[in-house]
């Protein structure tokens, strides 16, 4: 059996005594998920999608299942009281047919959202399902991961488009990161998944995985979402020798004569191959190629030294223009993409560099691996997921914690909803009996206000959550192409 086949062991240990710790007669759980703040801002909201239909959906409780978590656990825990309940999914799958009784809802996929609002809302369908909710939070935390990856790129993104509309035009804007992250991830999931997050802002890729998650989970079977190029790597190059680098790089102009290639030039000295050999030896082979330019790539090094002298070389040798903004442009034929130690901080100095070094943007492109797609955590974004509402019986009960040794985890209370109030985005939280009483979060500070003349259904009706999971069904989908609208709004 697949070992993540299993939703009822896809949660953490402790999760599996939660049944019993709950007040007496509970009927309702009502959970969020939020980036309480972080590295960035705001955060481009994506990867539910592919979770919810890659493990949720259908049937997900059969008797093997249960008899196989009930085993495991039996050895896990100590015995003693009671620790499975065993009872409750085989509940589900008699009166539900082994489809998970619950209500997600979510703010559409490509939605830029301040941070401290809420993004996700996790309901059970079935009072008797109450301990379901908070049991899948181990599970649903894990959007955490291609939420911050498409955040991240997002916001290198705005880097570079800024560096472009001072420096050069903006046309390109979506091949300037590449996706390199392929092989650095933790496993071929987190590359799918983390390389199509990237993909919502950028065309470039070399990680294929991503391709298929696209594919497969948004909406476009037959479709390609990124692109990539003929290039070369070190063993390619190294394998003709240090004194044939020249002819390796001839049998690269060679093979691929004309459009866009790259290939690596720092196997030993990236300047001399900058001056000597493609800007001498090689210059009218790559003078001679239409349709794209050839893209040096150094590979070693300080990135903004390199990519600097790079560019002066590659001048010196090749020439360059100067642009209505007074910045310089290499010859056309010519381009440099920086794919080493490239992150969001590298990437801002090194555009700073060149601005002040009169070089427009437009003469580089970067390609990401491990900054990319892997050296982030839930903390980047401060990812949480927890209870604010409960039933007991005919009790509404608003729930949260206010830890005072940590001002920053204090939870927001009440049944949550998503609005954009004067182009503003906002929490609203509704709170006592029928949810007479308002709250409105705004930067992640509450705004009490008391008794509402707005009934909560005008809040609901009003929210930006959508629902996207009920019942076992996916109930919306968004395509790769509406998601990537939303990001590039």
């Amino acid at each position: 059996m697949d070992p993540f086949d299993n939703i009822i062991m896809m949660t953490d240990s402790y999760k599996v005594t939660h049944f019993m710790q709950y007040p007496p007669g509970t009927t309702k759980v009502f959970s969020y998920f939020e980036s309480r703040g972080g590295k960035f801002p705001r955060c481009v909201f994506y990867g539910l999608q592919y979770m919810i239909k890659r493990y949720l959906c259908g049937v997900q409780v059969t008797r093997e299942k249960i008899d196989e978590a009930e085993a495991l656990f039996a050895q896990h825990f100590p015995p003693g009281p009671k620790t499975f309940n065993r009872e409750g999914w085989e509940h589900i799958l008699n009166v539900h047919g082994g489809r998970l009784p619950v209500r997600i809802k979510a703010v559409p996929e490509g939605t830029v959202v301040p941070v401290k609002n809420v993004l996700v809302t996790v309901e059970n369908t079935d009072p008797a399902c109450f301990w379901l909710v908070n049991y899948l939070e181990t599970f649903l935390v894990q959007v955490w991961y291609p939420m911050t990856v498409c955040t991240n790129s997002y916001f290198q993104k705005q880097l570079i488009k800024q560096a472009l509309e001072e420096t050069g035009g903006i046309e390109g804007l979506g091949f300037k990161l590449h996706d390199f992250g392929f092989r650095g991830s933790s496993s071929m999931e987190s590359s799918g998944l983390g390389g199509s997050a990237h993909l919502v802002n950028f065309m470039g890729t070399d990680t294929v995985s991503a391709l298929m998650v696209v594919r497969r989970f948004y909406g476009d079977p037959n479709g390609c979402a990124g692109y990539s190029i003929p290039a070369s790597e070190h063993s390619t190059i190294t394998s003709w020798g240090r004194e044939n680098e020249t002819a390796a790089f001839r049998n690269m102009l060679e093979s691929y004569p004309s459009g866009l290639v790259a290939c690596v030039s720092d196997s030993f000295d990236i300047y001399k191959a900058c001056s000597e050999k493609w800007g001498k030896e090689l210059k009218d082979m790559v003078m001679a190629r239409e349709g794209g330019p050839l893209v040096v790539r150094p590979d070693s090094g300080e990135p903004k030294e390199i990519v600097l002298k790079c560019l002066e070389l590659l001048g010196d040798a090749f020439g360059y223009t100067e642009n209505e903004q007074g910045y310089k442009v290499l010859d056309p034929h010519v381009r440099v993409i920086q794919g080493d130690g490239v992150s969001y901080e590298s990437i801002g100095e090194i555009l700073a560099v060149l601005k002040e070094k009169k070089w427009s943007a437009d003469n580089v492109a970067f390609g990401s691996g491990g900054a990319l797609l892997q050296r982030l955590d839930r903390d980047t974004q401060k990812c949480a997921f927890k209870c604010c509402h409960i039933d007991i019986g005919d009790q509404h009960r608003d729930v949260y914690k206010e830890p005072i040794t940590d001002p920053g985890k204090k939870c927001k209370k009440g049944k949550l909803f998503l609005h954009s109030i004067d182009d503003e985005i906002v929490t609203v939280a509704r709170h006592g009996e029928g949810g007479v009483n308002r709250t409105i979060w705004r930067g992640g500070t509450a705004e009490e206000q008391g008794s509402s003349d707005i009934p909560i259904e005008a809040d609901e009706e009003a929210s930006m959550l959508v629902t996207v999971f009920e019942n076992g069904a996916m109930t919306q989908e968004w395509t790769f192409d509406e998601i990537r609208a939303r990001s590039n709004a």
